[in-house]
């Protein structure tokens, strides 16, 4: 009797241990993102859609959290926002850098960018010393913005900031500005998608992007990690870069690299030990 008893009991603390990790898996991967970045992330008829939609959601299924949501968050108030708990990972299009990498925790690169110009149809940028004389709209917060503040008293122009990207390039159609600075990709799709528009300088420096989270939250980032690299075997970052991107990338993109260990090679939080996928 007592030996059922002490079975059942244990049968039952099983049970409830099983419960508890299932109610775990199933609660919401809540993640922030700007939706004004087309086409990694834009506010559809039904919701979020984009490169960065389709990614996040594609790993939410690798990881058992298929329930993911996406809080639409101003570049300016990410880092807070992460920071306060109210997401639990930055999906925004986010570069790695060293300042950063000493605040949070990133995964490995998914992303190769630089600094794209945009510029009313027709005009004209060979260089740096063409932004003299002239004002550059930027997204408030970016590294956009960091590399306009660094360089605006070198090459003599004046630095506008906007809370979104759309609003900065509006700043260029209504001629308040000469010129939008976003990254690459983001200033290619939306000067594919309005005529008034064109990128008339592209300054790619081997920036890339990659998903933040809070330093403590280790585990989490590795297991993104698996997820990130498994869908880079499969052929799944590239495929979404084609579909929302027209175009192939680079045969060595981070898209398709699988990087050594855990986070950003050469940044704060990287850990080199190796370790084996398991790709289902």
């Amino acid at each position: 009797m007592k030996k059922m008893l002490l079975s059942t009991i244990a049968g039952l603390m099983a049970l409830t241990m099983a419960s508890a990790a299932t109610a775990q898996d199933a609660k919401p991967l809540v993640v922030g993102s700007d939706f004004g970045v087309a086409p990694w992330m834009v506010r559809g008829a039904n919701g979020p859609e984009g490169f960065g939609v389709d990614l996040i959601n594609a790993i939410g299924e690798k990881i058992g959290r298929p329930k993911v949501e996406i809080t639409d968050v101003n570049f300016s108030g990410l880092f807070a926002a992460l920071f306060a708990s109210r997401i639990d990972i930055t999906v925004n299009p986010l570069n790695i850098t060293k300042d950063r990498s000493e605040k949070m925790l990133f995964a490995e690169p998914i992303f190769a960018t630089g600094n794209g110009f945009i510029v009313a149809k027709g005009n004209k940028i060979a260089g740096f010393e063409d932004l003299k004389g002239k004002a550059i709209a930027v997204n408030r917060g970016t590294l956009s913005d960091t590399w306009a503040t660094a360089n605006a008293e070198k090459y003599g122009f004046e630095v506008q900031r906007y809370d979104t990207f759309p609003d900065s390039v509006q700043a260029v159609l209504t001629r308040r500005a000469f010129s939008a600075l976003n990254e690459i990709p983001t200033t290619v799709y939306a000067a594919s998608k309005n005529p008034m528009i064109e990128v008339a300088f592209k300054d790619f420096d081997g920036r890339k992007f990659g998903y933040a989270f809070r330093n403590e939250d280790v585990a989490l980032r590795n297991q993104v990690e698996d997820a990130i690299e498994c869908l880079k075997q499969e052929g799944v970052l590239v495929a979404l870069y084609e579909k929302w991107y027209n175009e192939k990338p680079a045969h060595d993109s981070p898209l398709s690299t699988v990087y050594p260990g855990y986070g950003a090679p050469g940044f704060t939080g990287y850990d080199a030990t190796p370790h084996e996928l398991a790709c289902k």
